[in-house]
């Protein structure tokens, strides 16, 4: 249906738009109309030049007569890997004017977080978390949401994003609807965007929006109610038609055509419609290039130079690139303004930039950058990378113009883009930093330099892409240029590596080779330590003959003078606790490794030289050795580190799991659950499958069932793949033995018994003998108890002498409540109430409710069951609550 004209503020952009413009209104009156109200997100989707950008600018007028605050930027094809690039456009001038302190309170603990992403403070020495950045710029917006509403953000030509700010839109879009109160609209061409991950952000985006609309070319009324809106009445109908017939209804083609025959002041009739295709051709691609040239060299020179710095256009930086005098620079500037090929930069208008001018038009942009010779536009890039450099910008700016450049041996750009992938790093963009380096080899640098370059790279893609870190790293160690400390980093990194690409087998031959390599000492010792650490952390049902043995030699040795020595005191006393062997042993050789009761400097959890598996054994040796204060203090130390430092992706999960892990051991059920809820979440962002992901599950469906909500522990079993095939690596609790006890809960007796004589088996080849860790043998027993009572006897002895040889009240108290449910009469009345003695010292809290309801019910004693049943209400173990209620019941 043909649209009535747009009001006369309007740009003529916007004719056949009322439909879109309806929503802007829609959108702008909910969100003005109270300030806890529902955000809104708005997609609008089209070909180049069919009025996306006319329409954000309409937006900004109408949100800013509405007194709403408007923030604004927009995507560039030649910025498109530039990191935070938009999103620095979008939030960086309002923040640049707060004063400091005022932009520390309002971003709060995110101002160090995503301070540096956005350009406002520097970043630290270490590599930022890219998923805790994300969330950081997420908060911030929501902070100053609240702070400027009505907000309304504005994002033109976002399929020319850089992914890291399309990462935090998607993340963001997430929030809009339902708990935001802001207006976010996006434009973007469909089908633009080749790089897999910001096409799923993008994607995201549109997914969560509340209204997408894809933009159409104008109709033939349309046009020819434009056409004679610009140039007359008087303009004919074959001449309107010849216009929509030349631009395909194209609004921006349609507005230059329309401003060139008003140029060139020829009637708008029949006998001049064959004009037309000429005039349009001189408007785009080739032909603007040639309109161009006509404007003369300097000017041309001017455009090019403008097109190579792409954003923050000023006069005096082009004539530096374009080697002109200032004068003359300003001279070209008008002539591009007066030709319609650059314009002024309106801090008001949707596109927000620190220079003076900007490209009319993204299109022409574009056509002014591809028309620049090659072998010029090379050179130009390099002289732009010096020019900002000389401007005050960093390595990491003047990087894209260097990513560019021809290699020439040149080790002097080696070395800025090393320092530009670590500023990337720094404020979590690693993928910025590995295109550096990749850059960097190509130089390339110097023998002495390149094994250093390939160690930067294989550390840089670490966590997004271990197979590739193990190309990079194995280069790197088999080439001259790694000693000392450096190579051994780089060998234990390659492990890691190794390790997350399921490779568990080579990282233990590549650290075990590389440390025959060294004479005794710190290098040899670290080494040895990190081949015990993958060993240890290995679930598979065989491990290397007498590694227990070996370990504790060498162990016996050591007082904990550094790290490396540290490191194997923890490992020893991690290995004895899962053996089972005598708890008080297993806590001394634990305390050793600390430092005035507290993690050693480098062995933190945010310490990269040893990553995050030591401080995780260390606490779990302390939570299955009945010392669990120690073990939720470093468990809590982990999770406030983690939020402190941003860390939001599987370091944060697996911190909430264990501290998720801490209070299930204590008895604190509900908040055990809410945490392993949380750790769950992030879990799920990262991926499935991967060790965190299990401990998250495994440990969240034994809570859930000793809540006694079966139903729900089944549920959550099903939805996260909760089911053989187990990880290579070890989980805490044993999940096998976990799994078991859920099968046997909703009636699936037989698989249960298989479940739990595979846990049995494996733990057998492991030598993991302690009963709290894989209580597999409790479970087996209580059901085989009716059905095999000899076996159930066997196990139920093998239970007690395991829990006697760790010695912790919980593990004794657990096998005599084993022991009591094969017996009947006084025996069991018996041993129920020397189960109740015992896991009243102990700190597990639900166990030690259990064995109360059990004593209740076997001594038939009201007082028991009561006492037990407000033990399990203030552990939240509501199944155990309904069990003593219907004792209580029968009496």
């Amino acid at each position: 249906m043909t649209q009535v004209r747009p009001t006369p503020a309007a740009s003529a952009s916007l004719w056949e738009r009322d439909e879109e413009l309806a929503a802007v209104e829609g959108a702008l009156d909910a969100l003005c109309a109270d300030n806890s109200s529902s955000g809104s997100l708005l997609v609008l989707r089209g070909e180049a030049g069919l009025g996306k950008t006319a329409l954000l600018a309409e937006t900004r007028r109408i949100a800013e007569t509405r007194g709403c605050t408007v923030w604004s930027a927009r995507g560039s094809e030649t910025l498109s890997e530039v990191p935070f690039n938009v999103v620095r456009q979008l939030l960086q001038p309002a923040l640049l004017s707060l004063m400091p302190e005022e932009a520390r309170e309002y971003l709060g603990d995110w101002y160090d977080i995503a301070g540096p992403a956005l350009g406002i403070t520097e970043p630290g020495d270490r590599q930022a978390d890219p998923q805790g950045v994300c969330d950081g710029l997420v908060a911030a917006v929501r902070r100053l949401a609240r702070r400027d509403w009505p907000l309304v953000l504005l994002i033109d030509d976002a399929h020319w994003a850089d992914q890291e700010t399309l990462r935090w839109l998607a993340a963001f879009a997430e929030h809009v609807v339902g708990e935001q109160n802001v207006l976010v609209v996006v434009a973007r061409r469909p089908g633009e965007t080749s790089n897999g991950d910001s096409a799923r952000h993008l994607d995201s985006v549109a997914a969560a929006g509340s209204s997408v609309a894809t933009l159409s070319a104008l109709t033939p009324d349309a046009t020819t109610g434009l056409t004679r809106a610009t140039l007359g009445v008087h303009a004919d109908a074959p001449f309107c038609r010849e216009v929509w017939a030349v631009t395909g209804g194209n609004p921006y083609e349609t507005v230059e055509l329309l401003a060139k025959v008003q140029d060139s002041e020829f009637e708008p009739t029949e006998s001049a419609a064959a004009e037309l295709r000429a005039l349009n051709r001189a408007a785009r691609g080739g032909g603007l290039v040639a309109r161009l040239e006509t404007l003369g060299i300097e000017s041309t020179r001017f455009a090019w130079a403008a097109a190579i710095l792409g954003t923050g256009i000023s006069v005096d930086l082009v004539a530096e690139l374009a080697t002109m005098n200032l004068d003359e620079a300003v001279r070209c500037a008008a002539k591009l303004r007066t030709a319609r090929i650059l314009t002024e930069s309106d801090p008001a208008g949707v596109q927000p930039d620190d220079g003076d001018l900007q490209f009319v038009h993204p299109l022409i942009a574009t056509a002014v950058y591809n028309s620049i010779p090659d072998a010029l536009r090379t050179a130009m890039h390099g002289i732009a990378a010096r020019v900002v450099t000389d401007n005050g910008h960093g390595a990491a700016v003047a990087a894209r113009h260097l990513l560019e450049v021809h290699p020439d041996d040149d080790e002097e750009l080696v070395e800025q883009l090393r320092e530009a992938a670590r500023e990337h790093l720094a404020v979590g963009a690693p993928d910025a930093a590995r295109r550096c380096l990749e850059r960097a080899l190509l130089e390339p640098p110097l023998p002495a330099v390149h094994a250093r370059v390939l160690h930067e790279l294989g550390c840089a893609t670490l966590l997004t892409a271990p197979a590739r870190t193990i190309d990079h790293l194995q280069a790197a160690l088999a080439m001259p240029g790694l000693d000392g400390d450096e190579r051994v980093d780089a060998v234990y990194r390659l492990s890691q590596a190794l390790l997350h690409n399921d490779q568990l087998e080579e990282a233990v031959r590549t650290v075990e080779a590389e440390a025959a390599r060294h004479p005794a000492g710190p290098a040899r010792l670290r080494l040895q330590a990190v081949q015990f650490m993958w060993e240890g952390i290995h679930a598979g049902e065989t491990t290397s003959p007498g590694r227990s043995t070996r370990l504790a030699e060498l162990a016996r040795t050591c007082t904990g003078r550094d790290n490396p020595e540290r490191a194997l005191l923890i490992l020893r006393g991690f290995d004895a606790m899962a053996r089972g062997e005598n708890a008080e042993e297993v806590v001394e050789v634990c305390d050793r490794a600390l430092v005035n009761g507290r993690l050693a400097p480098g062995l933190g959890w945010t310490d990269p030289e040893w990553g995050i598996e030591l401080p995780m054994m260390l606490a779990s040796a302390y939570a299955y050795t009945d010392r669990l204060d120690r073990a939720e203090a470093l468990y809590n130390e982990a999770l406030r580190a983690y939020e402190s430092a941003g860390w939001s992706g599987g370091h944060l999960s697996l911190a909430h799991a264990y501290v998720g892990l801490g209070l299930r051991r204590r008895g604190s059920l509900r908040e055990a659950e809410a945490s392993l809820r949380k750790s769950l979440a992030l879990a799920e962002r990262v991926g499935r499958r991967l060790p965190l992901h299990w401990s998250a599950t495994c440990n969240l469906v034994d809570t859930l069932l000793a809540r006694g909500h079966v139903q729900e522990a089944w549920d959550i079993a099903d939805q996260y793949g909760f089911a053989p095939p187990y990880p290579s690596t070890i989980v805490l609790p044993d999940p096998r033995s976990v799994r078991g006890r859920l099968l046997l809960a909703v009636g699936r007796t037989k698989d249960g018994i298989n479940e739990l004589e595979a846990a049995e088996k494996a733990a057998e080849a492991r030598g993991h003998h302690n009963p709290v860790l894989a209580p597999w043998a409790v479970d087996l027993t209580r059901v085989l108890a009716s059905e095999d009572p000899e076996r159930a006897a066997r196990l139920a002895t093998e239970v007690r002498r395991n829990a006697e040889r760790l010695g912790t009240d919980t593990a004794i108290g657990e096998a005599l409540r084993c022991a009591a449910a094969l017996e009947t009469g006084q025996r069991a009345v018996r041993l129920a109430e020397q189960a109740v003695a015992y896991l009243e010292a102990s700190p597990c809290q639900y166990e030690h409710a259990a064995a109360r309801v059990e004593y209740g019910i076997a001594a038939r004693s009201a007082t028991e069951l009561r006492r037990g049943m407000t033990l399990a209400q203030a552990c939240g173990a509501d199944g155990l609550v309904l069990q003593a209620e219907a004792a209580l019941a029968l009496r």
